[in-house]
């Protein structure tokens, strides 16, 4: 199977699954926030960012060795790949032990953090062991599973995970109805997670019979790759950036707040979270895609790739950003009532956020396929930035203030210096090559966003009044629009992304065989 066919196949079977998981968690959510509280919701929330902290230990681990994978899977080294493996199944369970001593440490102050909150400390640490006993699997248990992403079969991985989430999140409404249970509520996740990681373990055996899972020479193996340790360290700094910057919202806003505010800022997140995660799955196989591609050390086929990602994710980040500015509040009002309504603000720096996230997201494909982990300063720096505009800002504006404080160090490292960082050690060429390609899409979304705003103004007129169907044509309307004017605009200045409508034309063709 070719390196396109397997992103495709990645790509339709994370979408196919993931949309469907999107559906049933909305769904959900609004039964979970009427049964079992704000409060509770914002407590499993916050026990959930605690976990997320413990998972820096990770150290960036699974980055770091698929990125080493990418070679040995290219010429097909199967015994490359069983010590890489390996090397990956010793520390992995390093670092499990490393977690569960952690958890147990900050769990002693769960009587100190949680000191005002209306739930007994039964539950609070019923909560966080049940949720850390999951979360160990991965290290433990099914570690193997990164062979999977690297070798662009990841949606074997997509298609029993999510369908394992779907039908516990079933069983959790059903809990939550008729019993309203926070204690079954809980355990449903560890009782599947200890399927899924069976499950996924003997499909690991089925489709790769020469992998070694009991690997005797396992300490000894560390010593054959420094280079991965190096990349391991330096990956490490990246991992402490990005939680900084999506994992310490929650606490932050339960330090500065309330229990109750989490819960209402995990609504947005949820929507914004679950669209990146959505786009990730049209991308899925990419980053391994990329891998091979650099592997092959075709520079001009990497520059003509690179420039058709860029185009692609523009168009996204941009059709999604202007229509959840126009849809979004009225989506809120209609699934959760008036009272989970955050301000205008609020929502363009999560819009803001979500555009800056998706527009870096090509940067960050290749900066990882080249193995460019460094710039550990930049990681520092953006954790830095991220918490202290946030806690400052939070301290004076709640919410909107701590998004800010996401919005700046991601603008600063993110869409500044991370393109540089890739132009000059990974394509070897000026950063000015980039933004001088730029150029032309981004005046494409200035003049995008005037235009659609003016016709909506004029012909899309709506009301508080919504129902759901009026809400659905709506949005419908806005979408349609907002693809005709962007996407023409796109077409206008762009030629990579004219040479990807040319693709998807004669995929479509492909696909429907049509003349």
């Amino acid at each position: 199977m070719s390196r396109v066919s397997k992103s495709l196949k990645n790509a339709k079977v994370g979408v196919f699954f993931f949309t469907i998981s999107i559906f049933i968690q909305f769904f959900s959510r609004k039964f979970f926030l009427d049964e079992l509280g704000d409060d509770f919701i914002g407590l499993e929330s916050t026990l959930r960012s605690i976990l997320g902290f413990l998972n820096l230990t990770e150290l960036g681990i699974g980055t770091a060795i698929g990125f080493t994978l990418y070679k040995p899977l290219y010429t097909n080294n199967q015994k490359e790949i069983n010590k890489i493996i390996a090397l990956l199944g010793v520390l992995y369970k390093k670092i499990g032990i490393a977690i569960l001593v952690i958890g147990i440490i900050i769990s002693l102050f769960f009587p100190i953090i949680f000191s005002n909150t209306q739930f007994s400390l039964f539950l609070i640490y019923f909560v966080f062991y049940t949720l850390m006993c999951s979360t160990l699997l991965a290290y433990f248990v099914n570690y193997h599973a990164s062979l999977f992403g690297a070798d662009q079969k990841g949606y074997i991985i997509q298609k029993y995970f999510q369908s394992f989430h779907i039908i516990r999140v079933f069983l959790q409404i059903i809990v939550v109805i008729y019993y309203k249970n926070y204690y079954l509520y809980i355990i449903l996740e560890l009782l599947f997670s200890i399927i899924y990681s069976i499950i996924l373990r003997k499909k690991i055996r089925q489709i790769y019979p020469w992998l070694i899972i009991n690997y005797k020479k396992k300490t000894s193996v560390i010593q054959e790759y420094p280079e991965i340790i190096k990349k391991i360290k330096q990956v490490f700094f990246h991992k402490i950036s990005e939680f900084v910057k999506g994992g310490t919202d929650n606490l932050l806003i339960y330090g500065l707040i309330n229990l109750q505010s989490v819960a209402l800022f995990g609504n947005y997140f949820l929507v914004f979270s679950k669209l990146n995660s959505l786009i990730m799955m049209a991308f899925a196989g990419t980053g391994s895609a990329v891998g091979n591609l650099i592997a092959e050390n075709d520079k001009k086929n990497v520059n003509k790739v690179f420039w058709e990602l860029v185009s692609i994710q523009f168009f996204i980040a941009g059709f999604f950003s202007l229509t959840l500015y126009y849809t979004l509040d009225h989506l809120i009002l209609l699934w959760l009532g008036e009272k989970y309504v955050l301000s205008k603000i609020i929502l363009i720096l999560f819009i803001v956020n979500f555009f800056m996230t998706q527009i870096t997201a090509t940067i960050n494909r290749f900066k990882n396929a080249y193995g460019l982990y460094s710039d550990i300063w930049a990681a520092i720096s953006e954790a830095l930035i991220n918490l202290v505009v946030s806690f400052t800002l939070g301290s004076l504006y709640g919410i909107s203030g701590i998004v800010a404080g996401t919005v700046g160090s991601l603008f600063i490292i993110g869409v500044l210096w991370k393109p540089y960082y890739l132009f000059k050690y990974g394509f070897e060429k000026s950063v000015f090559v980039y933004w001088k390609g730029l150029t032309p899409i981004l005046i494409s979304f200035a003049l995008s966003c005037l235009l659609v705003n003016f016709c909506i103004d004029l012909f899309l007129s709506t009301n508080n009044d919504m129902s759901f169907i009026n809400w659905f044509f709506y949005s419908c309307k806005v979408s349609l629009l907002i693809i005709f004017i962007y996407g023409t605009l796109l077409y206008i200045f762009n030629k990579s992304f004219r040479i990807f409508w040319t693709r998807i034309k004669t995929l479509l063709k492909t696909t429907f065989k049509l003349n």
